[in-house]
Formats: C-alpha cells, sequence, structure tokens
C-alpha cells in the first residue's frame, strides 16, 4: 500500500504513540486516525473465552486469513521489498494499517493469524511486539485465533511462552493445546466450532469446524534438514476431533448424513501443495518453491481419510497466492500480509478472505452449509478484490 507516514496523511497514514500510566501500563498507539489502547498487562476475559462463534443472521460466516506479519518494533522497523516511492517512512506500522483497512472493509467474523505473526529475531521485546501486532483485532473486539510459524520463537520466548502471551491477550480465541489432551507435540493445537444461526433448528449444531495446528519450525531429527512437519500425536488428535465432531452433527436434533465441512489452518505447507502445481489447476500465483518439510508426515492423507476436511490454509511461501484443488481438498496461500516480511517490489501485500454461506430452508430459516467461496484483497488504494472463487459447495459431487 502507497503511506505517506510523514502526517501530511492522517487518513491513511499512521503515527505511533506511547503512553505509559504507572498504575495499569497502558500503551496506546494512534492508528489510522484511531487510538488502540492496550494493557501491557491483557488478560483475555473468561467471557472471551467462552464466546461461541456462529453464523450471522444473513447466513454467513466470514474468515480473514492474515499470514506472514513479521512484525517486529513498528515505527523502527523499516520494510522490505517495497518500490522507492512507497520507502519512505515505510515501517510496520503500515501493516497495522492495512489489517486495519481490512477490518473496516470486510467486517470478519474471526480473524486467523497464520503464524510468523512476528519477526523476532528482530524485536527488542517479543511479547511487546505480539501485542502491536495483534492490536488491530484486539481493538475491533472481533474474534481471532493465531498459530505458530517458524519465526515467531526465535527471541527470548520459547514457542510455548509466545502461545500462552497469545492465549492471555483479549478477544483470542487461540489455545496453547487442548486441555483433554495430555501429550501432544508443539503448541497452538486446537478446534472451534461455528454454530448455526441462532433461533434456527441449527444454533446448537456446529455447522463448520476449523481445526488449528502447530506446523513447527525446523526439524529436529539430526539426518533431516529444512523444515518441521505435523506430528503422528497432533493427528491423532486431528482425528479423534474430527470422528467426536462427525459423531455430533450425524445425531439428532437436526441429524445430518454427511460431515459438516472442515476448515484446517496452520503456516508450513504440506508437500501435497506440489502436486497442485504440477496439475496446473489452481487459481493465484506461484512465485516461491513450495517451502515444505522433507519428509512428508502423512497428514495430507490423515486429512483425506478424515472426509469433513474441505480447504487447508497457510503461509510461510509470501509470493504464493494460490488455491488448488488435490485428492478432493483445496490447498490454499494467503500471499504475505507483513511489510517487513520479505516480498517482492509492486507486488502488494495481500490477504485471503473466506465466506461460508448457509442453505436457506423451506421454512424460511437457515440449515446446513451450502457453500464456502474465497478471494484476495490487495493493500492498494481501493483494496482490490482478486480471484473470487468456489472452493465448496454441497450441490456439486464432491465438492466444487
Amino acid at each position: 500500500m502507497r503511506l505517506s507516514l510523514n502526517g501530511s496523511r492522517v487518513s491513511v497514514g499512521i503515527k505511533k504513540m506511547e503512553e505509559k500510566k504507572k498504575t495499569i501500563g497502558v500503551r496506546c498507539l494512534l492508528a489510522v486516525g484511531v487510538v488502540l489502547c492496550l494493557s501491557s498487562l491483557a488478560v483475555a476475559t473468561e467471557e472471551t473465552k467462552q464466546k461461541q462463534l456462529r453464523f450471522r443472521e444473513n447466513g454467513e460466516f466470514k474468515i480473514l486469513q492474515v499470514a506472514d506479519m513479521h512484525y517486529a518494533d513498528g515505527k523502527t522497523t523499516p520494510c522490505r521489498d517495497v518500490l522507492p516511492s512507497e520507502n519512505v517512512s515505510c515501517s510496520d506500522l503500515n501493516t497495522t494499517a492495512f489489517l486495519h483497512r481490512m477490518i473496516l472493509a470486510e467486517k470478519p467474523d474471526l480473524i486467523v493469524f497464520t503464524g510468523d505473526n512476528i519477526y523476532a529475531s528482530d524485536a527488542t521485546d517479543a511479547a511487546r511486539s505480539l501485542d502491536a501486532a495483534f492490536s488491530p483485532a484486539i481493538f475491533a473486539s472481533i474474534p481471532w485465533a493465531a498459530v505458530l510459524g517458524n519465526h515467531d520463537q526465535e527471541s527470548a520466548l520459547s514457542r510455548e511462552g509466545v502461545m500462552k502471551h497469545i492465549v492471555s491477550l483479549n478477544h483470542t480465541l487461540s489455545q496453547v493445546n487442548p486441555s483433554e489432551v495430555d501429550l501432544i507435540d508443539g503448541f497452538g493445537n486446537y478446534n472451534l466450532e461455528v454454530h448455526g444461526v441462532e433461533g434456527s433448528g441449527f444454533e446448537n449444531k456446529s455447522v463448520l469446524n476449523l481445526y488449528f495446528l502447530d506446523s513447527g519450525d525446523y526439524s529436529k531429527v539430526p539426518s533431516v534438514s529444512g523444515y518441521d512437519w505435523i506430528k503422528p500425536s497432533q493427528q491423532l488428535w486431528f482425528q479423534r476431533t474430527s470422528m467426536k465432531l462427525q459423531r455430533a452433527y450425524v445425531s439428532k436434533a437436526e441429524a445430518q448424513e454427511a460431515p459438516a465441512p472442515g476448515l484446517v489452518y496452520f503456516h508450513i505447507p504440506l508437500p501435497e501443495y506440489a502436486n497442485v502445481v504440477d496439475s496446473l489447476n489452481y487459481t493465484g500465483v506461484k512465485q516461491d518453491p513450495i517451502s515444505s518439510a522433507s519428509v512428508n508426515s502423512g497428514f495430507f492423507t490423515t486429512m483425506v481419510e478424515a472426509g469433513d476436511v474441505k480447504a487447508v490454509f497457510t503461509g510461510h511461501d509470501h509470493l504464493n497466492d494460490f488455491c488448488g484443488k488435490y485428492t478432493g481438498i483445496q490447498l490454499c496461500y494467503a500471499g504475505g500480509f507483513g511489510y517487513h516480511a520479505y516480498g517482492k517490489a509492486g507486488w502488494a501485500r495481500r490477504t485471503r478472505v473466506v465466506v461460508a454461506t448457509l442453505e436457506k430452508t423451506d421454512k424460511a430459516s437457515w440449515g446446513p452449509l451450502k457453500s464456502i467461496k474465497t478471494w484476495k484483497r490487495l493493500d492498494d488504494q481501493n483494496l482490490t478484490t482478486i480471484d473470487v472463487q468456489v472452493l465448496w459447495s454441497n450441490s456439486s459431487p464432491g465438492g466444487a
């Protein structure tokens, strides 16, 4: 996005302002003409934790995916890979401005941050960087969820420490790990249920299931180099959770024949993303190599066997933003969001929007899920919409 940050264009520019209050430690950001005030000791309320996601009265549920913010120290952190004309005063605050604009434009029901939320090795204080990175979502009081990437822990905070800090923030639905599991690899494995419209026959039934997993950072096996992968313990948790949700969906009331659709979010793409590229059957672009683990842990097969997953959403490879179907599952990138992340000068930062729509019943109420659609928005003057596509539809055999 071409922003002037020198104060001459306040409506689209942003200026960082910090105020310290001795008693409660409040920090304020003046961003795009609004003040974001966050307590450095912010603790997510019990009300937030228990908030039930559900479809709107118009039968829609909208998710905004934000991949690879790479946030560091705010105003003092420079942008990477932007045009010379965009480089003046460009910083992390451009990332904040983009997220704020997207919230205003799309009014999402949930924001999902798919890792590398901060670039921890460049962050003076990882906790403060996390606070600032998520601040637009917190200020807007929108439910949000996050998973970790491979850069979030590269500071004094461990992966567990980063996830625990995220869970402590307001309006997040993130979890360190599922409470019903004693041992599981990683941090940030959990699921969220999205119930039907209030007052409909599906108000107490999850009609859309969201799975979040920690895809790790780097291989811990000496003989295997490169990135990490989703482990057997995580796959077992996913299998059991999927089976439990499917049993609930096909039972009374409003018993259904097929499972409720599921969407899966994590950071590092699976090796199967390369199969999508080989097929040439995708919407969007591939400009980066598929930087998956060098070993295949079998998680894609696990999802296929589960039978409910319709789409997977990752980040990691900033210059890829495609969606393509492979063996019944859409494999999608969001494209790079953050200005301190590597990119490509002249290729706009971007984000992915997903909208799930319910079926209208004969009784003028709302039933199960009808379709899942997606598009991307670019950080340009008009927040241009590109690549609208249907990811899944209950009217097509096997989905769209």
